[in-house]
């Protein structure tokens, strides 16, 4: 481990978005290399896949002035600068070109709705049944979740369980993932939140609980790396539209099974959760004033 925290021999790289690059510069560009700049912008498929004669004859300018521009927003030379901006590209044109206007305030609760009744097609009896089981007989309940949506799931899986009076945390950053990961053992049971499946971190974490024993219930697509490595998949899928501005619906979801985890095991014990919720009512009431249908906590 070297002294700022990464492993030996890795090399971390930072691909900085070109498009940002040549915003930020343009004021400070030549006339010749600012035309260069509106041709690029106004198309930037065809600049990344035209070569520098025919970039210099569509911007009227000379291709010195196609080199001079690349060094000047950051690039080694035209080569890397068409490489930027495929990079660029392979992001989605939705993040490049302004998308069609979608800000009605209903829109964003038709959108939960519409994620919700895709996910909950998606949920198979057997596999929550099996979820459950592993739940309850676990040591240790351990919620891995890196990234807005998969932090805060793994953070309510906690607040879910610990009333039940089930032993669970949640960790969210990605070394101190893999050191849980590295302690537990075949008595826990890991549940791993993950919107894509895909995130390093979050697959290695899976693969090293693998190594010694720990069982791994995923929330996450089912043809993820993530979910090969699970012993349940609880699948979920996410529709993005071209609108950028909305956040992602598919946390929903997520959480959605959350819920259904937390009642089933509570429905499946219900004295012990009864007598658990019971307690947990008579500690806020006694803190707190109002309606004896205030929620538990939240």
């Amino acid at each position: 481990m070297g002294r700022n925290g990464f492993l030996e021999g890795k090399v971390l790289t930072v691909e900085v978005d070109i498009i940002s690059q040549i915003t930020e510069r343009y004021s400070a560009l030549r006339d010749a290399e600012k035309k260069v700049a509106d041709l690029i912008t106004d198309d930037i498929h065809s600049a990344a896949n035209a070569s520098i004669t025919e970039l210099a004859q569509q911007a009227n300018v000379s291709e010195a002035t196609i080199t001079r521009f690349a060094k000047a927003v950051g690039c080694i030379n035209v080569r890397d600068l068409k490489i930027k901006l495929a990079q660029s590209l392979a992001v989605g044109q939705r993040f490049i070109i302004e998308p069609p206007d979608q800000t009605s305030h209903q829109g964003i609760y038709e959108s939960i709705k519409q994620a919700l009744d895709i996910n909950r097609a998606l949920i198979n009896e057997a596999d929550i049944r099996q979820a459950v089981t592993l739940l309850h007989s676990a040591r240790q309940i351990i919620a891995i979740g890196v990234g807005g949506g998969s932090t805060i799931t793994s953070q309510e899986l906690q607040h879910r369980l610990f009333r039940l009076g089930y032993p669970v945390v949640s960790y969210n950053d990605g070394l101190l993932t893999r050191m849980v990961a590295a302690t537990a053992d075949a008595n826990d049971v890991m549940v791993v939140i993950s919107a894509t499946g895909h995130t390093p971190v979050i697959v290695e974490t899976a693969e090293i609980a693998q190594q010694y024993g720990v069982k791994l219930i995923a929330i996450t697509p089912t043809d993820s790396p993530l979910a090969k490595l699970s012993d349940v998949v609880l699948p979920i899928v996410h529709k993005e539209t071209d609108f950028i501005y909305k956040p992602s619906a598919s946390r929903y979801a997520m959480l959605a099974l959350v819920d259904v985890l937390s009642m089933e095991l509570a429905v499946n014990h219900k004295r012990r959760s009864r007598d658990r919720l019971r307690r947990l009512k008579l500690a806020l009431d006694t803190h707190r004033t109002g309606s004896d249908r205030q929620p538990l906590g939240d």
